[in-house]
């Protein structure tokens, strides 16, 4: 049947709003990078001359930038010309301590969007990217993107979940955290357990420089280190072993799953948590399925890709792909512990 007219010009409608959706989220970094958005919380209504005087910015990019966002809906427009940041907004783009603190997203899609042009003859020849090759915005977003969830989730309800590992974590054990990136996950759990010993593992040395020196600024480097190692090499033998957000970015995920088992202590026990996703595709057709997908054609399937196995699961592999990967890594039992509407908990056991 031919298309209407209307039906297309509601498309170019929608695809204009994706438009203003990605140049949105290019002026919300630039508002975190210069300064502009946390002198707007808590300013109440205030002029672009103003923001300008507070920030050190120029008015003239200032005012263009207010009216960007105020047509987005992020600021408040009054008739008077002023502008002003609502708390809502304040909390999700300017408070670091919220879980709802959105600001590490924003960086980081950014970030991975610098990666099409390169993308663009991958596509064709089928070679992967390396997380190593983005843009040096991924990394920091990345961290700053997880960190409030990790905050608000891993110790309070993730590691609860676990048969046993708190009481283990709170006695004294020995936690190894693979794929740690900038070491948000790693510290938050040596923070809440004084008695354990915790390891991060990173095959990005820069990370792991960065990590180091967090630990360092969080008061717990005597007990929280960082090393470079992969996931399939990666030595020690340890009571609980983590991977947060990262396995299904690996070449070889059922490898990574082998050495994961053979390094655990034999009560020992596997924390995989993954972005949450069904296991049929339509059942993800959602916002946040949309944000997975995209992320994944970006940056997680390429990234597998440019690894020896290069299974390249996908952010949205879903819980039955997952056990799959468990299972033919020799795990006995393997449970969905709890969830998030962003993630997916899991529990392996030898």
């Amino acid at each position: 049947m031919a298309v209407t007219e209307d039906e297309v010009m509601e498309f170019v409608g929608q695809a204009v709003g994706d438009f203003g959706a990605l140049l949105t989220g290019a002026l919300v970094v630039l508002g975190d990078q210069t300064g502009l958005l946390k002198a707007m919380a808590g300013a109440g209504a205030i002029t672009p001359a103003e923001l300008a005087e507070r920030s050190g910015c120029h008015e003239r990019y200032v005012r263009e930038w207010l009216s960007g966002l105020a047509a987005a809906g992020y600021v408040a427009y009054r008739d008077d010309g002023r502008y002003e940041l609502p708390e809502v907004q304040a909390i999700a783009l300017t408070d670091e301590t919220s879980p709802a603190y959105v600001i590490g997203g924003f960086q980081a899609m950014l970030a991975a969007t610098r990666a099409v042009p390169a993308l663009a003859e991958r596509f064709r020849t089928g070679e992967g990217l390396g997380w190593h090759e983005h843009d040096a915005g991924l990394f920091q977003g990345t961290e700053r993107f997880f960190r409030p969830g990790y905050q608000a989730n891993l110790t309070q309800a993730w590691l609860p979940a676990l048969d046993g590992v708190v009481a283990k974590l709170e006695a004294g054990a020995t936690v190894a955290d693979i794929g740690c990136g900038h070491g948000a996950s790693t510290i938050i759990m040596a923070i809440a357990y004084p008695q354990s010993t915790f390891v991060g593992f990173d095959y990005h040395r820069e990370s792991i420089e960065a990590a180091r020196k967090a630990a360092a600024d969080a008061g717990v480097a005597d007990r929280c280190t960082f090393e470079v190692a992969t996931a399939a090499d990666y030595p020690g033998t340890y009571d609980l072993v983590c991977h947060f957000d990262c396995l299904h970015d690996m070449g070889d995920p059922v490898a990574a799953a082998t050495h994961t088992r053979q390094s655990l202590a034999p009560d020992g026990t596997w924390l995989l948590v993954e972005p949450f996703a069904n296991d049929d595709v339509a059942d993800n057709l959602t916002p946040v399925g949309r944000v997975f997908y995209s992320a994944s054609t970006l940056i997680c399937t390429p990234g597998s890709l440019s690894q020896e196995g290069g299974a390249a699961l996908g952010a949205q592999a879903g819980e039955g792909r997952l056990r799959e990967v468990a299972e033919a890594a020799g795990f006995g039992t393997f449970r969905r512990a709890t969830e998030t509407p962003f993630n997916l908990v899991l529990e392996g056991r030898p």
